[in-house]
This record gives structure tokens, sequence and C-alpha cells, in this order.
């Protein structure tokens, strides 16, 4: 779920193919932009069978969680994940990732002020501005609240401030689609736009095999169903 937004304006519009994304197969570390639908078979049983790899277990309830207890939103002051101790705030990392046609603030080479974003959760195309404050959101696959329930309120801070700012857990998206989901896992919730549901379990997957954190029973046959 994001705990920081970004925005757009009214014009959107369906996107040609080469705007995709990337095939998450293809993005192990979330380095590359977007998140592209899996279509091949091949492809296909791949996401199954690294979802198939993803653990299991009850969630351990959400007492204790806050966000705070992540560190600060989009902080740069984090070891281990690309992107870290870049002198750029998270949020910008990520527009930037995702991003074309970037335009930045005054004398920053940060603070993205416009720009052309891919939303995959919906599937349009949409011209941002900084004016508005809502329409595009930095969404957590594995919303931290998830991630708390599931493990990570055993871990040590340094270690949720990562989950929280690793790109491969972030992908900038539609707020409305953000809002809706909340801290629901896929049996829950799943993207507006089916072409992308795959790619989404698979991304899920990945998050959690990189940390080590269990889904619920449910999440995990809902993220194989998406890929079959």
């Amino acid at each position: 779920m994001a705990a920081c937004s970004s925005t757009g304006s009214s014009q959107d519009r369906a996107a040609p193919a080469a705007a995709l994304g990337t095939n998450p197969l293809q993005n192990p570390d979330g380095t590359k932009p977007g998140l592209g639908p899996i279509t091949s078979t091949e492809d296909r049983k791949a996401a199954r069978d690294l979802i198939t790899q993803v653990a299991t277990a009850e969630s351990g309830g959400k007492a204790g969680y806050d966000r705070d207890q992540f560190g600060p939103p989009w902080t740069d002051n984090v070891d281990g994940v690309p992107f870290g101790h870049n002198d750029c705030g998270t949020r910008d990392d990520l527009l930037a990732r995702d991003g074309k046609s970037l335009e930045h603030k005054d004398a920053s080479k940060c603070v993205v002020t416009g720009m052309t974003i891919y939303d995959p959760y919906t599937g349009k195309t949409v011209q941002w501005t900084k004016q508005q404050a809502s329409k595009i959101q930095i969404d957590h696959v594995m919303a931290l609240s998830y991630d708390w329930q599931m493990g990570a309120a055993k871990w040590d801070k340094a270690k949720r401030v990562q989950i929280a700012n690793d790109p491969l857990n972030l992908i900038p998206a539609d707020g409305p689609q953000n809002a809706a989901k909340g801290d629901s896992g896929p049996a829950e919730w799943l993207p507006a736009n089916e072409a992308v549901r795959c790619s989404y379990a698979v991304r899920f997957a990945q998050v959690s095999l990189k940390y080590r954190l269990p889904v619920t029973p449910a999440d995990k046959k809902a993220m194989l169903a998406q890929c079959t």
C-alpha cells in the first residue's frame, strides 16, 4: 500500500504495446520500468513454478503495527536495496524508473514535477503533473501492514526500512486502485487490468521469496490461479 502519492491529469488513454513495462520474470531486482504482462505458455509455467516456491502461514495479526516501524516514508537512507543512497528519495526514484518525458523541479536532479506514465493496474497512460496529489500513488506490492502480519514484526528496523523502499516491492499505480487494495493480499484484491494479474502475482512472489515472508494459503492459491 502506498504511503505517499503522486498525481496525473484526466488525459488517460490506452497505452501502446511498447509502453506496457517489463515482464517481472525479466526484472528480478525491480530496477527495470513498469509491470508488463506475462503472456507466453513458457513464461506462465515459469511464473507458476516461482509462485510454488512461496511458503505459507496464517496471519499473525496487526497488533503493534505502525507505519513508523518501517522508517521515514521514501527515505534514501537505506542499505542493501537498489537506488539507496543515491541522493534522491525513493518516491522520485520510482517515478523516474517508470515515467517518460520527465520534467524536474528547478535545480533538482531528483524531484519529478511532470511526466507520462503507464499505470499497469488500469492499463491506462497518464499525463501527470505534480499539481494534483492523488492520481498516481506508489504501491507497496506486499503492503507494509501485510509484511508486519506475516513476520516483519519480528525483524529489526533496518530490514523493515529495506522492504519499504525496495524497488522490487514498489509500483507507481492508480490512486483509487491503491486505496481499494489497502493491505489486502491477492485473495482479496487484484489489479483491475486482468492482463497484469499474473505479473502482479509473480511480483508478490518475488518479494515474498527475497524477504522470506510467507503468504496466507488463500493468497498463494489466488496467485497460482492468475497464471493458469
